[in-house]
C-alpha cells in the first residue's frame, strides 16, 4: 500500500492535468488544509522560494530535499539555502490534492499532498490527517538511486518562538509516529486572530514498510544532503527554550534503484489536541475523537484506508471539475477549486456538548470571531451543495444560544458566540449588553433564510424540526424584520468594513427575502395565518421596494441616496429559493447596469468604493439567467485570482482596479463560490444524495 508502484500513464496523466493549469497561478497554494489552526500553505510559485507558512503568514517550515545518485536536491522550502533546487516543472491543484512536479538528475518527482476533505462524510472530514507523497521515475531510461527526506521543526505546534517544546517517538502496530508539542499544554488558553495553536501535538506518522530512519536532532536536512544519512541517536536533553526548540523531526526515505516504472512513498501528517473548542463554557472535543479515540487508532485508520481514499479523491477531484465547468464554465470551476479546501479549512467540526456534529467557522484576519453569522450565510451554498448537515451544524448553535433567555435579550439575532475557539457569548459590538453596533436586520434575515433552506434541501426533515424547535425566536426575529426591515434604520450590514448606511437597499432585499422564507416555513408547519399574513406582506414590501429604489436604468444603494448603486446580491434567494417576491426585470435591469460598471479585476461592491466582495460577485452573477452575462462578471474573477499581487490564502475583499487585497485572507465565506452550483438542481441534487 505504502510502496506503491504505479502505471507510468498515471504519471503522464498527471503531467497532462499540470500543463493544462499552466496559464493558472492560485494567490497561495493550500498544502495542508483542515482547520484553523492545522493550515499549512505555500505562498509563492515555486515551493522551493520561500518556506511554508500558516495561513496567518507566520513561518510553519516543511523541507523536502531528494537525493538521486549522491546528489541532493531542495524540492519543498528555502533551507538548506546551499543545496540546489530540483526545476519544478509544473503544478496541478484540483479540490483535494496539490502536486508538484519536479525533474533533475534523471528523474521527476512529484510531490502530492492529499487531503480526504470529503463533506459527505463527517467522520472522514474530521479526521486530522494529510498524506505526503513522493513519486519517483527516471526519464533517461537509466536507474537511478534516490531517496527522499522530510522534516518539521517546534514551530509546527507553537504559538510564539521559544515556547518549550517535548518531541516523542512512538510506535503503533505498522508507524513510527514523531511528535511535537508544548511542554506546557495550556489547553485553550487564549481566542484571537492572528494566533497558531499551542496545544496539542504535531506528528509526522511513517509507515513501517517505507524502510525509512528517523531521527529527532539538529540540522538534520544539512546531514541528509551531506551524505543521505541521520543522526544516530535523538536529543534528549529535555524541553528547554531556544534550545530544545533546534530539534527538528526527520525522516529520510530511500526508494533504492528506480527505472521508468514510478515508485511512491507516503508519510501522513497530523495535528491532535484533544479538546478543541469551548461551546458556552463546555469544552468539546473534535468530532473523530467524540467517543474517546485514541489518536494511534486514528493514524492506523488513515495508514489503512490511504489507497482507496486516494483513488476516491482522484474520482472526485475528475467529476466535481467536469461537473462545475459544463454547469458554468472553465473559469468558474477553477475559482471554485481555489475556495473548496480554503472554505473547509476555516472551520472545525466538533462534538457538541450532547454529542451532536457542530461546525464553528474562524473569522480568519476579521477579528477572529467564530459562529458568526453574517460569515457562516455567504459559505453557506458549498453546505447546502454537498451536505446541509454540515450547515445545520453551524446553525444550531447559535439557536440554542439564542433560546438562553438570561443570556441573548434582544429581539433580533445574535452576531457570533465569542472568539475562536472560545465559543461562550457575542463578542462583536454590544455583546450580550446594548444594542450598538449590532446587526440586527442582517443577522435575522440570514438566521431565517438558512433555517429555510434547511427545511427545503436537509434530508429525514431534520430542518423542518429544526425549525419547529427553535420557533420562538424565529418567530421573534420575523416580527422584528417585518417592523424594521423594510426601511431599516441606521445598521451595520455584514459588509461592515464601509460603515453604518441608513435606508440600505440590499438589507431591505434580505429582510423581504427572508419574511417570505418565514412565510414558507409558517406553511410547513402547518401555522397557516402566519404563513398568508407573511406571504402577502412580503409580496407588498417587494412593491414597496421598486418604488422606494428605483432610480432610472437601476436601484440605488439607498433609498434616500441618489445617484448611487450597490450590487443586489441578496436578491439571489428569491430565484434560488423560489419565492417569487421581484419581477425578472429587477434583476435584468441591475445586471444590466452592473456591466457598465465593471473593473478589470470585477464589480465594486456598491458606488462609494472601488474594492468589491468575491463572494458577493458570484451571488451577484447567479443573478443572471444567461451564460453570457454570467461569465461577463466572472471572467475578470479569473483574471484576478491568476494576476493578483497579493499571495495569501485568497483574499475575498479586494480593489477591483488593481487586485490588491483590501483586508481579510483564508476565510470561509469563499465557500459560497458554490452559489452558481447549487442553482443547478439536479447537479446539486446529485451531490446532495451522497451525503452520509
Amino acid at each position: 500500500m505504502h510502496l506503491r508502484k504505479s502505471a507510468l500513464p498515471l504519471a503522464l496523466l498527471f503531467t497532462t492535468l499540470a500543463n493544462a493549469q499552466s496559464d493558472r497561478r492560485p494567490p497561495a497554494t493550500p498544502l495542508i488544509a483542515h482547520d484553523p489552526y492545522f493550515s499549512v500553505w505555500s505562498f509563492t510559485d515555486k515551493l522551493t522560494d520561500e518556506s511554508t507558512k500558516h495561513w496567518t503568514g507566520h513561518s510553519q517550515p516543511l523541507d523536502s530535499l531528494v537525493r538521486v545518485d549522491g546528489k541532493s536536491f531542495r524540492i519543498m522550502g528555502n533551507s538548506p539555502r546551499e543545496v540546489p533546487a530540483m526545476e519544478q516543472t509544473g503544478t496541478e491543484l484540483t479540490p483535494t490534492h496539490t502536486r508538484y512536479h519536479f525533474a533533475g538528475g534523471g528523474v521527476a518527482i512529484d510531490l502530492t499532498f492529499f487531503t480526504p476533505a470529503f463533506l459527505d462524510d463527517l467522520d472522514l472530514l474530521s479526521r486530522p490527517a494529510t498524506y505526503l507523497t513522493w513519486t519517483a521515475h527516471s526519464t533517461d531510461g537509466q536507474p537511478h538511486q534516490v531517496s527522499a527526506f522530510l522534516n518539521a521543526n517546534a514551530e509546527m505546534a507553537t504559538s510564539f518562538s521559544g515556547q518549550p517544546v517535548t518531541y516523542a517517538r512512538q510506535q503503533t502496530g505498522n508507524m513510527t509516529v514523531l511528535s511535537v508539542g508544548t511542554q506546557s499544554q495550556n489547553v485553550l488558553n487564549r481566542s484571537g486572530d492572528d494566533l497558531k495553536i499551542d496545544w496539542g501535538y504535531f506528528h509526522i506518522a511513517v509507515p513501517t514498510a517505507a524502510g525509512a530512519k528517523t531521527t529527532l536532532s539538529g540540522r538534520t536536512a544539512q546531514g541528509f544532503a551531506k551524505d543521505g544519512m541521520l543522526a544516530g541517536a535523538d536529543d534528549i536533553d529535555g524541553p528547554a527554550p531556544n534550545t530544545k526548540a533546534a530539534t527538528e523531526m526527520a525522516v529520510a526515505i530511500p526508494f533504492g534503484s528506480v527505472s521508468v516504472q514510478p515508485v511512491s512513498k507516503t508519510v501522513i501528517v497530523s495535528y491532535t489536541e484533544t479538546f478543541s473548542m469551548e461551546v458556552l463554557n463546555t469544552r468539546v472535543r473534535p468530532w473523530w475523537q467524540r467517543d474517546g479515540k485514541p489518536v494511534s487508532d486514528m493514524l492506523e485508520e488513515a495508514l489503512r484506508d490511504y489507497d482507496k481514499l486516494d483513488a476516491r479523491g482522484n474520482a472526485f477531484d475528475a467529476k466535481l471539475v467536469a461537473d462545475l465547468t459544463k454547469t458554468a464554465g472553465e473559469h468558474y470551476a477553477w475559482l471554485c477549486t481555489l475556495s473548496y479546501r480554503q472554505s473547509i479549512a476555516a472551520h472545525k467540526l466538533v462534538a457538541g456538548p450532547d454529542g451532536q456534529p457542530m461546525l464553528f467557522a474562524k473569522e480568519n484576519f476579521s477579528n477572529g470571531d467564530t459562529a458568526t453569522v453574517d460569515v457562516f450565510y455567504p459559505s453557506a451554498p458549498i453546505f447546502l451543495f454537498f451536505n446541509p448537515r454540515l450547515l445545520h451544524a453551524q446553525v444550531l448553535p447559535i439557536l440554542e444560544y439564542a433560546a438562553m433567555p438570561n443570556r441573548w435579550r434582544f429581539p433580533f439575532a445574535p452576531h457570533d458566540l465569542g472568539r475562536y475557539p472560545l465559543a461562550n457569548g457575542q463578542d462583536y459590538g454590544g455583546g450580550e449588553k446594548t444594542e450598538e453596533d449590532q446587526m440586527p436586520v442582517e443577522e435575522s434575515g440570514n438566521m431565517i433564510l438558512l433555517v429555510d433552506a434547511l427545511a427545503r434541501l436537509e434530508p429525514n426533515g431534520d430542518g423542518v424540526k429544526l425549525a419547529e424547535k427553535y420557533w420562538p425566536q424565529l418567530t421573534q426575529w420575523a416580527q422584528y424584520l417585518h417592523e424594521h426591515g423594510l426601511d431599516p434604520e441606521k445598521q451595520l450590514t455584514t459588509d461592515d468594513f464601509a460603515g453604518h448606511v441608513t435606508h440600505n437597499a440590499n438589507l431591505s432585499l434580505k429582510a423581504i427575502d427572508a419574511l417570505a422564507a418565514y412565510a414558507d416555513l409558517s406553511k410547513l408547519l402547518h401555522h397557516d395565518a402566519e404563513a398568508k399574513k407573511y406571504n402577502t406582506d412580503a409580496h407588498e414590501y417587494a412593491k414597496k421596494w421598486m418604488e422606494m429604489d428605483r432610480e432610472g436604468d437601476h436601484y440605488k444603494l439607498a433609498f434616500d441616496s441618489p445617484n448611487t448603486w450597490s450590487q443586489k446580491y441578496n436578491l439571489v434567494w428569491d430565484k434560488l429559493l423560489g419565492y417569487d417576491l421581484f419581477p425578472k426585470s429587477v434583476r435584468d435591469s441591475e445586471l444590466t447596469f452592473y456591466k457598465t460598471k465593471l473593473n478589470i479585476y470585477g464589480l465594486p461592491l456598491d458606488s462609494r468604493k472601488d474594492y468589491t466582495k468575491l463572494d458577493w460577485e458570484l451571488w451577484t452573477a447567479t443573478l443572471a439567467d444567461d451564460s453570457a452575462t454570467f461569465n461577463t462578471l466572472v471572467d475578470p474573477l479569473y483574471k484576478w485570482s491568476n494576476e493578483t499581487t497579493s499571495r495569501v490564502p485568497m483574499t475575498d475583499w479586494y480593489d477591483t482596479k488593481t487586485g490588491k487585497q483590501s483586508g481579510f485572507q483564508a476565510r470561509s465565506v469563499v465557500g459560497g463560490l458554490f452559489i452558481k452550483a447549487l442553482a443547478d438542481k439536479p447537479l446539486a441534487d446529485k451531490y446532495r444524495s451522497l451525503a452520509k
